[in-house]
C-alpha cells in the first residue's frame, strides 16, 4: 500500500518499494550488520540477502499517517547486538523521515542470525 500525504502544493504518493529501499540501505550502512535475512517458509532456514534483494528483509506497514518498519538482519559475531539494534533504529528512522517526509512510528529489529 502506497503512502500518501498532502502538502500545500498537492498530494505526494510514495511507493512502498521506495520505503523498503531507503530503510534497507540505511540499515546496511550501520556498523556490525552483515546483511538482511529472509526465512524460507518451507523449512525456516535463514538466507543472507544482498543489496539487490532488500525487499525480503524489510517489511513496511502503514498505521494511520505513520509507517512501521520491520527489519530482519544478520549481525556480525562479537558485536553488541543491543548497540547495533539501537544504531539501526535511529539511522533508519532518521533516513526514512528525512528522505521521504513520512513519519516513522516504530522500527522493529529482528536479529535472525549471527555470522563470523
Amino acid at each position: 500500500m502506497d503512502c500518501k500525504f498532502s502538502t500545500e502544493l498537492g498530494q505526494v504518493t510514495v511507493n512502498d518499494e521506495v520505503l523498503v529501499n531507503v530503510a534497507g540501505y540505511a540499515a546496511l550502512n550501520c556498523y556490525g550488520i552483515v546483511g538482511m535475512a529472509a526465512k524460507r517458509s518451507t523449512d525456516g532456514i535463514v538466507q543472507l540477502m544482498g543489496r539487490e534483494n532488500l525487499s525480503r528483509g524489510v517489511k513496511i506497514r502503514t498505521s494511520g499517517d505513520k509507517v512501521d518498519i520491520d527489519l530482519f538482519i544478520i549481525v556480525e559475531y562479537g558485536i553488541s547486538i543491543s548497540a547495533v539494534a539501537a544504531a539501526i533504529i535511529e539511522r533508519v528512522k532518521y533516513e526514512v523521515e528525512h528522505l521521504t517526509g513520512i513519519p516513522v512510528g516504530r522500527v522493529n529489529v529482528c536479529v535472525e542470525d549471527i555470522r563470523v
